[in-house]
């Protein structure tokens, strides 16, 4: 007989987003996937899996069904069902920003995110669910992009990782936006003009996303609270020149420099899993590719794959990834029986 896990939206103030410098909420509701047996026994405990949304997006955005596809909790109950998956609980922070994200991310233009879910939330989803010792973290673009910084940081907290189509190799995905970002603030009169602007029209185009992309990732990137807007643009706004200062700011936090720092701990991972398709509109194949290359040269192992298809409309990939994290992580922990919270 089919059963269904049950979603729990969780509701938690938050001490470190109070007073962010957008005025964005610090009141977050993050949902929480408990699969079906989780009711079933008191002292049974489950590895955790947190799924990070891409840029703008947050976690409740993954309960939305459509009309031929399946939302986040669906999928995981057809996954558990067919017996494709081991059990877990799996979170969906919400970690948005007027600016469309925070790239999790501690920044001085947007608020302290990155601390926000390492030192808050999980600590929140611990004491509230039968949770055990072991985690991991997934995300498509954005937040492939946070999967991979954060457990490349933190393998204390995060033993294994998944990156779809994540942003890396960034001369690549984000560069070709700046001519058409600079033309466009410039024609508004500056990044704040034109931000305003933005958050004021009842419909935004598609020429907005350049822009709008631009903006948020130097808001997590290259912060400066001395600057109208809170931030550095990695380029002249009138002739689109870069600024190399600002751009290695930038470079700082691609995931292909970082593997190449003693700051990375991703050896220390028991999986890492990144993918791409052939024909991303952002060109992420590029960074996805050298990624891979950088880590396996240093023997870390990585799965691999990549699949003919764009940048969108990718939550079928979930399909090959989830069951192998899940496996990762309740292999070393199926079942442990430590008492409830």
């Amino acid at each position: 007989m089919h059963r269904s896990g049950r979603v729990d939206l969780l509701e938690h103030e938050s001490t470190v987003l109070r007073g962010n410098p957008l005025g964005d909420p610090y009141h977050r509701i993050t949902p929480v996937y408990l699969p079906p047996s989780y009711a079933d026994s008191a002292q049974r405990r489950y590895a955790v899996v947190y799924v990070l949304a891409g840029f703008t997006g947050h976690g409740r955005m993954m309960l939305h069904e459509s009309a031929w596809g399946e939302n986040l909790p669906q999928r995981l109950d057809r996954l558990i069902d067919q017996g494709l998956m081991a059990e877990a609980i799996f979170v969906m922070p919400d970690c948005m920003t007027r600016f469309g994200g925070s790239q999790y991310i501690d920044s001085s233009a947007t608020g302290p995110y990155e601390s926000y879910l390492l030192k808050e939330l999980i600590p929140a989803i611990d004491s509230r669910y039968r949770t055990g010792e072991r985690r991991a973290v997934v995300g498509k673009s954005s937040g492939g992009f946070g999967a991979l910084r954060l457990a490349f940081k933190r393998p204390d907290l995060f033993h294994a990782c998944v990156s779809h189509s994540g942003d890396a190799a960034f001369e690549y995905c984000y560069m070709p936006d700046f001519p058409a970002a600079a033309i466009a603030i410039e024609a508004a009169g500056g990044a704040t003009a034109w931000f305003d602007r933005f958050l004021s029209k009842p419909k935004h185009s598609s020429s907005d996303h350049a822009v709008i992309n631009v903006l948020g990732m130097a808001a997590a990137y290259s912060p400066n609270p001395e600057e109208e807007i809170g931030f550095d643009l990695p380029f002249d706004p009138k002739t689109a020149e870069l600024r190399p200062r600002v751009w290695e700011r930038w470079l700082a936090h691609d995931p292909v420099r970082i593997v190449e720092t003693q700051a990375c701990r991703a050896a220390e991972l028991d999986g890492v899993f990144v993918d791409c398709g052939t024909a991303d509109q952002f060109r992420l194949y590029a960074g996805a590719r050298q990624l891979v290359d950088r880590l396996r040269a240093r023997g870390i192992a990585v799965r691999y794959e990549e699949f003919a298809d764009d940048h969108f409309g990718l939550s079928y990939r979930y399909d090959c990834s989830f069951p192998w994290l899940v496996d990762i992580l309740t292999d070393r922990s199926r079942q442990t029986t430590t008492g409830s919270p």
